[in-house]
């Protein structure tokens, strides 16, 4: 301790000490705040020149130029007839809610089952279960592709170019389950044993107690079920070959022609397409994050 230090009280140390502290924790904020603002600004700006380029001539959109000499609004609408978008938004919106119906049934019982029911062998198909997460999606397409024509050569209704082919593959979601399984699983036992005291079982407890409590990964689960379901793109072109049932996403092809592609009109078809998912992550940020940073992907 030099001489200076040494004359100083113990009340002009503590204040000397608690100034540096100060000036440390703001550098640190203002750090944070600094590489925040990058990353968001690169995120932004391919989506902003999505919708600066939708507005655009096909001529200006093969250029550099970011803004538009002039805003075409009447490209949204040639987008959405050339795109056959009348058709294919009604087709996504029924394969995307009976997919994430079906999701969230099976997700729940499933992950419930693993978290709070002692059966034999559970913890070892828990385990095979969540390896299969390390296959990538493109290996798994011939298997469900051949197991969705035959089971509709033997099924009443036919499954390829109709709905249960588009839907009932992606039902069973390994993520979703593991998720809710570990969110299930930190709910305490002594609301169990409430539960059983009043007379209830496993199906009261889980509906009175378990998912009223699990409202955050839920929203969660939503969200992300809906968005693949709603982008989902290579499945549809290979279980379908006619308008009847394709989603929004394979109306994108429509605006490739012979003369090359139209990126404005690629761009406000891309704009049209997101609308949904923006709105539902809209109304459900904040249970998004909330279950992030509350449960998250804990043991």
């Amino acid at each position: 301790m030099d001489n200076k230090t040494s004359l100083l009280t113990p009340k002009r140390r503590s204040e000397t000490s608690a100034g540096s502290l100060h000036w440390k924790i703001l550098i640190n904020k203002i750090l944070v705040y600094v590489f925040l603002s990058i990353g968001a600004f690169i995120s932004l700006v391919p989506f902003a020149w999505m919708i600066s380029t939708s507005f655009k001539t096909i001529g200006e959109a093969m250029t550099s130029r970011f803004f538009p000499s002039e805003l075409h609004f009447e490209n949204y609408v040639t987008a959405w007839q050339v795109g056959l978008f009348s058709k294919y938004f009604v087709n996504s919106l029924a394969i995307t809610f009976i997919t994430l119906a079906g999701s969230l049934l099976f997700s729940i019982f499933a992950a419930y089952a693993f978290a709070r029911i002692q059966f034999p062998g559970r913890d070892l198909i828990f385990g095979i279960m969540l390896s299969t997460m390390m296959i990538p999606a493109m290996v798994n397409i011939i298997p469900n592709f051949l197991t969705v024509t035959w089971l509709g050569r033997i099924g009443p209704i036919p499954w390829t170019n109709n709905w249960p082919a588009l839907t009932v593959p992606f039902m069973g979601s390994v993520f979703n389950i593991f998720m809710l399984r570990q969110f299930f699983a930190q709910v305490p036992d002594e609301l169990y044993d409430a539960t059983r005291i009043d007379g209830g079982g496993h199906l009261r407890f889980l509906f009175q107690v378990v998912l009223p409590l699990s409202k955050a990964p839920l929203m969660v689960i939503t969200v992300l079920s809906f968005i693949g379901s709603w982008n989902a793109l290579a499945w549809p072109l290979l279980v379908t070959n006619t308008p009847d049932w394709r989603p929004i996403s394979v109306g994108f092809l429509n605006f490739v022609t012979e003369a090359g592609q139209s990126f404005n009109l690629t761009m406000a078809g891309a704009f049209i397409t997101i609308i949904p998912i923006l709105i539902i992550y809209f109304f459900t940020q904040k249970q998004f994050t909330e279950s992030i940073a509350r449960s998250g992907l804990k043991g």
